[in-house]
């Protein structure tokens, strides 16, 4: 996508992940002024340079020249890296742009009373947030304000998310309550968490049941991005009806019979867990060896196999 028109507010990106890597080079490539805030030791700094990020400085000193200051790193570090590095360092009328809302809803960064607070939640890893803009593809993107001191964070808030690739009529106003316990439940119940365990006992079945790996691999994961697909063009009756005679009649049985009222209360359960604030307490105090002890627990979510046959077709 070739440069827009410039703009006159320098954007400080403090991060530089996917989704802050997405957000740097949309902004960028559509006129901004982009700054990247990182640590001195980050990783991200060669990316960003091979990127061609022109001004790559550390967080504070992005902070002190951003006109609006993204938090596009990690949730769980906002507070810290707020306390730190930012709330003494910001300038009177900078907008604070936040991709998700847990961080402000739960009170781990209070914004300060001078400043517009926008979000712009992308519905999409940043991976797909780029390939979309330079693709003239569209994806949608929640926006809210938390806080309008100028009387103009709803303009803003749509401006920069035009810029991002997120067309207006792709764009749904929402709250940072809502967001945020829509998008912790959703990824811990359904999307992620739910998904991958409905994956691995669906495949651990099969195998007990004396199907070949190879076999159950196919037929209870490698399908899904088809089903998905059609659930997102035709809602799920339109899914199913667009299916086997056979898969039709055995989803009516058996559905219900696996998913009853004892698994929407145990949904509802976690969804009180992060509306409490107990879930968003417990990953806001996460040390970096908690962490990489993660990293061993994800390991449950699957069955080394399936990782196996999923390594196999995917390329």
């Amino acid at each position: 996508m070739s440069k827009r028109k410039t703009h006159a507010q320098i954007i400080a990106v403090i991060g530089y992940g996917s989704q802050g890597r997405a957000l740097a080079l949309n902004l960028r490539d559509s006129g901004y002024d982009v700054i990247v805030g990182l640590r001195a030791r980050s990783r991200s700094r060669r990316q960003a340079t091979d990127d061609g990020i022109g001004y790559i400085t550390t967080v504070r000193q992005a902070v002190e020249k951003g006109d609006v200051v993204a938090f596009a790193f990690p949730d769980h570090l906002h507070g810290r890296v707020y306390e730190r590095d930012i709330k003494d360092r910001l300038k009177g009328g900078t907008t604070l742009l936040f991709l998700a809302g847990m961080s402000v809803h739960f009170g781990f960064v209070k914004p300060p009373d001078g400043c517009d607070v926008i979000m712009i939640a992308p519905h999409a890893p940043g991976v797909a947030v780029r390939e979309q803009f330079l693709t003239d593809r569209s994806l949608s993107a929640f926006y809210a304000v938390y806080q309008d001191v100028t009387g103009q964070a709803t303009r803003t808030a749509q401006k920069l998310a035009e810029a991002i690739g997120f067309l207006k009529n792709r764009l749904v106003r929402t709250t940072f309550e809502h967001e945020t316990l829509g998008d912790l439940f959703g990824e811990q119940a359904v999307l992620c968490g739910g998904l991958a365990m409905l994956l691995k006992l669906g495949f651990e079945t099969l195998l007990k049941k004396g199907l070949p790996p190879e076999n159950a691999y196919l037929e209870v994961v490698h399908q899904i991005d088809l089903l998905v697909d059609l659930v997102r063009k035709h809602g799920i009756e339109g899914m199913l009806s667009r299916i086997s005679v056979a898969a039709r009649y055995g989803s009516v049985q058996a559905g219900p019979e696996i998913f009853d009222e004892a698994v929407e209360k145990r949904m509802e359960h976690i969804y009180d867990r992060i509306a409490s604030g107990e879930f968003p307490e417990k990953l806001n105090s996460l040390t970096s060896r908690d962490i990489s002890a993660l990293k061993k627990q994800l390991k449950k979510l699957s069955h080394p196999l399936l990782e196996k046959y999923a390594r196999k077709y995917s390329e």
